[in-house]
Order: C-alpha cells, then structure tokens, then sequence
C-alpha cells in the first residue's frame, strides 16, 4: 500500500470506490479485444499445465483436451516435431523464445494457421524449471499492423492540417502539416485549445462547434474560419471538417478535425464577385444614366448608381462655364492622347477656371459635403488649391487616389477622377470610402475611371443639347414676332407650339407686319418637314416675305415672288439653277426640294376690307359678330382659292376680298392644329368652327380655349395660331378728300390739313403736316395724272397719303445747286419718320408718317443747319 498515492489512499475509504474505478479502467473494446492474445503455461516436464478461454477459442482445443499434452505433438506438423522439441528443451533450460509457429485451424477443414508465441521461463514454487506462453494470431497483428500504418500516413502524411481533439477539447494529436503552419514541432501542441490559435470570435465560433459535435454526433462540413498564423499579419481562411471519434464499443474517444487552405479560394471568389458586381454596377450605369439631357440630372444619376454600391460617398463638380453655356475652351494640346485643358486652365499651372457643385450623395448620416479640404455644398462655385488632388486629376486628366486619414476622419479613402469627354475635361467626380468599408484597389480605380467617362460622354451630351437646344430657340425667337404683336384696327392674339420636342423648333410661322396706311399684314406658314432644317427654311422665307411685304405688293404678287425663291432655296445657285435642273431629271433628284404653303392677308382698318391669297394652305377662318340676343354663330371657312405649294412653280395665285365687320374674328392656322392621324380633315375642321363660336371673349383665352378643346396631338406636327379680332379705325380718325387737278389744290390741301389736325389735339405737328402736304399734292399736279386723293389717318401714327392716276413712283434724287426743284421728297425723307410709294389698281400713292407728339419717335425739331445746307449743295 506503501506504492498507493495518498491521494488514492483517502478516496479508499468511503465505499471502496477508488479500487472499484480501476478495475473498471479499461473498457471492452479495447487493443487487446482486437489482438486477441491467448495464454498457456508448460510444466517441468513439458507438458500443458495451464489452458486458457482464450487459447480454447485460438486453438480450438479445451482445457482437458490440452492440458497434460505435449504441446508440440499438439499443435506442429509431423515434419517440424523434432526442431520443436529442441526449442522446447532449450526453453525450459531458461531461454525466451519469440517466433511463429503453424497450428492447425479448428473448424477450418485442416486448414493451418500461423501465430505469434512468445515463450517466457519460469520456476514453479518447487523451483522447477517450467515456460509460460504468450500466444497471438497473426493474422489480427498483421491487420493491426495495416491499420496503424495506414493512420499514420493519412495523419502524418497528410497535406491537410490534422488535429485530434479529446473529449476535453484540447489537442490530441496534431500532425506536421498543422505544425508546419502553427510553428514547432507537432507534440508541442498536445494539450492546446482553439483559443490558441484564432482570434477571440473565431475560436468560440470553433469551440461551439467541437461541443455540438461531440455531443450529437453529427459532422460539421466546411465551416469558415478566419485568422492569422503566429508571427504573421496576413489574414488566412481555412474550410474545416469536424467529426467524432469512436473506440471499439462505440464510446466517443475525440474529435478528428481536418483544415484546408481556402484563401486561395476565398481571395478568387472575392476577386469573382468582385468582377460580377462591378460589371452589373457598369451595365446598371448604361441603362441608368444618360437618360435624360440636363447637365445636373445626369451628375445625379451617377451618384445615384455609385452609392451605396459603389462607394460611401460621392461628388461631381462641374466647370461653371460650362454649365452657363460658356464654350470658350482652348485648342487641344499637341501630342498623343493628352487630353484638353478646361476654361483657364494651361500647362504647368493650377487650374484656376471655377467649378459648381452639382450633386453630392452619402450613404452615412454624418459624412461631410466632400472629401479632403473644406466641406462644399451642393450649389457652390468653388476652386481646388493648386497642391490639392483635386487640382492635380484635372490638369492632367488622370484619377487620383487618396489613402489613409486621421482618427478622427470618417473618410479612409478617396478616389478623385476628372470627368473626360471627347478629350475635353469637364468637372470631377469624387467617390469615398468610410472606414469599415474595404479601401480601393486597382481595380476599383478602373471601375470608377469607366463610371466617370460615361457619365462625361453623358454630360457632354447634355452640354451640346442645351447649346443646341439654346441656338435653336435663339433662331425660332428671332424669326417669331417679338412679344405681342400690334396693329391698327385690330386686336392681336397667337401661339406657336414646335412638333419637335428635342428642339422646340419648327417650320410653321407666323408673322404680323405693318404697312403704310395703317394696313396689316397676317401672314401664316408651314415649311413641310420638322426640326432645325425646316426651321432654316422658314426663316428665308419669312424674311423673303418681310422684303415683299416692303415693296407694298398685292397679296397674290407677294406668293407668285415668294415661289421663286422657295424654289431656289434648294439649290446652290437659286431658282434659275432650280428651274435649269428641273430640265434634267439627274439635276433634279440631286437639289433639295422645299415646299411650304402660305396665306397672305392684308387688311385695311379704313375700308375693313382685307384682301387673302393663299399658296396651299389651310383656309381662314372668319366669325361674325352675332345679333344681339342672337345664338353665336360658328366660323365660316372663307372660300379662297388654295393655290399651288410655294416651290412647286408655274401656277398664278388669286386673291379675294372679304369685307370684315366690326367685332369679327380672323384665324389663321397650320395643320397642326386640325390634321392627325387620327381623325380626318374635315373633323378637325369642324371642330375648330365650333371652338370659335364666341368672338366677344378674350383673344389670350379663346387661343386657349381652341388649343385646350382640339386634338390636336401636340408632337405629331407644328402648330401655329394667328387671332385678329376687327376694330377698324373710327370714322373721325379718317379725313378723306377728292381734289381737282388744278393749281389751287395745293393751298386746298394745306387748310384741310390745317382744319383736321386741331380736331385731333394735333396741333404740334400743323406746320410739318401743311408742309409735307404741300410738298406731295404739288408733285402729283406736277407729275402725275387724274384728280388727286388726299387721306389723313390717325391711329398710333399720324399718316398722309396723296393719291394720283399715274403709275410712274416717284424716286428720290440729290437736286444739283442750280436746280430749281427736286427738293420735296428730301424735305419729306428728313422732316418725316418715314415715307414711300406704292402701286394701287389706279395708279399709285405716296405716304409719309409722322409720329405724335410725346411718342419716342417724335423729331427732336425742325431741320439742323447741315441738313439745310445739304438740300441746297
């Protein structure tokens, strides 16, 4: 007892429990269940003395069918008896003796076995000379022996790490591939735990894992796991196969744990979706930005794609100039692929041209406005500093990228890109990281420098369009009356609306323009086709038509001049080129052919006759005044004779005239405004007769009214509306006389001048108007023919117009210092705001007019000296 621990001693006493444990200490199923080891022990006379269970069941033999037997004769073959008994001899002379011996196999049909003895002298208590025999069949060892060997290259062997985890969770076991990884050498690990080897988090994550294991039973597969290994920084991953271990009765005896190398794997599946997201971040950015053709929607609709996905944070700065349609930039510098500078930008100095925030994004409550430097808000026209990154992407044209920060920073990493379009720098973009989030790497530098070409092609776009789109409403402006027109005796109303949206041009026109006398010319166009071609070819027209409109042509002399220049418009050398390639079929498909249609109309508030000629196009129409008490009357499409398209050449135009009351309503129109795809002509028609069933109303509002009750399919074609409601002059601004042609006509015409302009409060202007007067009744009696016409008309003008038979215009001439004459017209061009001729049916009129008193066009007074003097010399 003296060889007991003390420890052992006390845990004797109560119920015997220590020495109850130790017999219990080695399970079934243990090494020596699978070995299978028999025992028998020889006498001193060597003989079988002692027979065991286990050798009856090796041998096959009972203990009374062995013992007192010779074991040689027992168990050898005939032929090895004599060898044997030699062994036997010199055994019991107290020598051991290991090797095989052959034995028959019981049951197995005289099949014979080999097994392992291992013979061991010994004395009985008599002092006698006896053996004991240790008896194995090899085959168990051999299979033992097979097994071990092939555990030991599986774990040691092995290019996998390899642990063996107790029941208690500590290692076991590793072999020296584990080791290799975790340093030392393989039995230095014995009696560790996964804390030792992975990070806090990940080494409980592995722990629960052993337990669950342990406790069901059921394997772990590929669990993911994450660290580094001692005395390195770079972060491993390792796939881990757990599963339990069982001894020979099925009792668990440890874990078995098998961890590969997945960071291969792992950084290439990264590296994969990597690679997937940011080709579905370039194909979500093809389909998302561009779409529309403002400069700040489309820095918006990048930020939109880039955050979150892409980065934490993102700005876009534009170029001032460029977003107030400042195009001045500098020529490309030489060389290639080196992109242009920006307004005010030059080599090898900072760039100084100013730039506006645009759009900013964060995907963090708290980020700041921008990356480094002081914050800028959304709106603010700023400059970078010289040094800055910012300053250094834009003067040379490549993206930077910025690492790192303070503690204090939430920003960790910032990629600056200038945005690059068609060689041109446009403005940056700026996109951000927060810490937490993975900073950028090369290829994210790549990404970012693809989102921010495309986005530059797309702001590029809009940068054009708007110059465009501003160039193009410049041109419709200019060839539209400005604001609202005017005209004597009548009350003007219109609206233009372009078919084309992109450009909000067109080839329909409308124009209202004054002629001598108080009279008026409404004119209404439509250029076949669309867009900024159409628009090119209205505004010839429209000024070819202001030209005629000079010369006081009659309506249907204005279309016939027109044509010819609508021909010519097509062709390099005008309308004769025009009319020689119409001889040749060749020429001809070569000229561009540009057909328009027009209505003319020209009305005079004295007679409220207006005279129409129409080239093709849509008849006005006209609404009566309805009686009082009277249900209102719907328009009447005036009966004028359409007439060829303008361009189509060789045929007349007719004029009719129409008498227009008091109150009257006059619309011109294009068909826009009544033709669709729709419906059919005539429906359109009629539905603009019953949408001017009240001529009383406001113009503002019944051009509304029609433009809100027509479909007018707004977008298909062109729509121009010209409204005129009839006032005409009243009877008392009209003075009106027939003289004879008689020399005391001339003082005639001074008193009844005299007499009507105090009638009109007029009296500023008696003796400019008894001059002018004078000067034009003499000329007719002088050259002219017939009685003469005298007429004064007020309105938003004093007006004179004298009127003779003869159709010789006067023409105006410098009078030589002995001439006589040929000073009146002189004295009416320099006295008068303005003055001409015109041809009538009867003959011809001349005009002058005069502005009234207080108006900005009045004369500051009579003739200076130099103006004299010139009229004599």
């Amino acid at each position: 007892m003296s060889e007991i621990p003390a420890q052992a001693q006390q845990a004797r006493v109560p119920g015997e429990a220590w020495h109850d444990s130790l017999w219990h200490s080695s399970p079934p199923g243990s090494l020596y269940d699978h070995v299978k080891a028999a025992s028998f022990s020889i006498g001193p006379d060597g003989l079988i003395d002692q027979w065991s269970l286990r050798a009856e069941e090796l041998f096959g033999l009972t203990a009374a069918e062995a013992v007192g037997r010779d074991p040689v004769d027992a168990f050898m073959p005939p032929g090895l008896r004599a060898g044997a008994h030699r062994r036997v001899a010199e055994i019991l002379d107290g020598k051991e003796w290991t090797g095989h011996v052959p034995f028959r196999i019981p049951g197995g049909g005289g099949a014979h076995g080999i097994a392992e003895i291992y013979v061991m002298p010994t004395l009985t208590e008599a002092a006698e000379r006896a053996a004991l025999c240790i008896v194995v069949d090899v085959r168990a060892l051999r299979s033992i022996e097979s097994d071990l060997a092939a555990s030991q290259a599986i774990f040691g062997q092995s290019p996998f790490g390899f642990l063996l985890f107790g029941t208690d969770l500590t290692v076991q076991r590793a072999n020296r591939r584990f080791a290799t990884v975790f340093g030392g050498n393989a039995e230095e690990h014995r009696g560790r735990t996964v804390h030792d080897y992975l990070p806090p988090e990940e080494a409980d994550r592995m722990a629960e894992a052993l337990r669950r294991v342990l406790e069901t039973g059921e394997s772990v597969t590929d669990l993911q796991i994450s660290g580094a290994a001692p005395g390195s920084r770079e972060n491993r991953h390792w796939s881990i196969n757990l599963y339990r271990l069982h001894g020979g009765s099925g009792r668990p005896i440890g874990i078995a744990g098998l961890g590969t190398d997945v960071t291969r794997r792992h950084l290439a599946a990264r590296e994969a979706a990597g690679v997937r997201r940011n080709l579905a971040l370039l194909n979500e950015a093809g389909h998302r930005i561009g779409n529309s053709l403002d400069l700040e929607t489309t820095a918006r609709e990048l930020l939109d794609v880039t955050v979150p996905g892409f980065c934490d944070l993102a700005a876009v700065d534009l170029y001032q100039g460029l977003l107030l349609g400042d195009d001045d930039r500098p020529a490309r510098p030489q060389g290639p692929g080196v992109p242009s500078l920006p307004p005010g930008l030059g080599a090898g100095r900072a760039p100084s041209a100013p730039l506006r925030r645009v759009a900013f994004s964060s995907a963090v409550s708290d980020a700041p406005l921008s990356g480094p430097g002081t914050p800028v808000a959304v709106g603010d026209v700023h400059r970078y500093p010289a040094a800055s990154p910012g300053a250094l992407a834009l003067r040379s044209a490549r993206p930077r990228l910025i690492e790192g920060g303070g503690p204090d920073d939430l920003v960790q990493s910032t990629l600056v890109v200038p945005l690059v379009a068609h060689d041109t720098v446009v403005g940056l973009a700026q996109f951000s990281r927060t810490k937490g989030s993975e900073p950028f790497g090369e290829r994210d530098r790549a990404v970012a420098v693809e989102l921010a070409a495309r986005a530059a092609v797309c702001i590029d776009n809009a940068r054009l369009y708007r110059r465009e789109h501003e160039r193009a409403l410049i041109l419709q402006r200019s060839l539209l009356p400005p604001g609202d027109p005017e005209a004597a005796g009548l009350d003007i109303a219109c609206r233009y609306l372009p078919g084309n949206a992109a450009t909000e041009v067109g080839g329909d026109w409308f124009d209202v323009i004054e002629l001598p006398g108080h009279r008026t010319a409404l004119v209404v166009g439509d250029v076949m086709g669309r867009g900024l071609r159409a628009a090119v070819a209205m505004g010839e027209l429209r000024t070819a038509v202001r030209t005629l409109a000079l010369l006081d042509l009659e309506p249907a002399e204005v279309l016939s001049a027109l044509d010819e220049i609508a021909r010519g418009l097509g062709a390099p050398g005008g309308s004769q080129q025009a009319s020689r390639a119409a001889l040749h079929s060749r020429d001809a498909d070569r000229s561009e052919v540009y057909l328009a249609t027009c209505v003319y109309a020209v009305y005079d508030p004295v007679t409220r006759r207006c005279t129409i000629a129409n080239a093709g196009h849509m008849p006005p129409v006209l609404v009566e005044p309805a009686e009082p008490g009277a249900a209102p009357r719907a328009g009447l499409l005036l009966e004028v004779p359409p007439g060829m398209p303008l361009g189509v050449g060789g045929e007349p135009f007719e004029e009719v005239e129409v008498d227009l009351p008091e109150g009257a309503l006059l619309a011109l129109y294009t068909d826009g405004l009544v033709e669709s795809r729709d419906h059919p002509l005539e429906e359109g028609l009629r539905g603009l007769r019953h949408a001017l069933t009240d001529p009383a109303r406001p113009l503002e509002d019944i051009c509304d009214h029609v433009l809100n009750t027509l479909d007018t399919r707004h977008g298909e074609d062109d729509i121009a509306l010209l409204m005129a409601r009839v006032q005409g002059l009243p009877v008392d601004a009209v003075g009106d006389w027939h003289l004879p042609r008689e020399a005391r006509s001339v003082g005639r015409a001074r008193e009844l001048a005299r007499a009507k302009l105090p009638a009109w409060g007029l009296e500023g202007l008696l003796d400019t108007t008894e001059l002018l007067v004078s000067e034009l009744v003499t000329n007719a009696l002088r050259y002219g023919e017939g009685d003469i016409r005298l007429r004064l008309l007020l309105d938003r003008t004093l007006v004179c117009e004298v009127w003779d038979a003869n159709l010789v215009q006067p023409r105006r001439r410098r009078a030589r210092d002995t001439d006589e004459g040929g000073r009146g017209l002189q004295l009416v061009g320099l006295l008068s705001a303005g003055w001409g001729t015109r041809r009538t049916h009867r003959g011809k009129t001349v005009w002058f007019e005069l502005p009234l008193p207080g108006a900005s066009a009045e004369p500051e007074g009579g003739l200076s000296a130099e103006q004299l003097l010139g009229l004599y010399g």
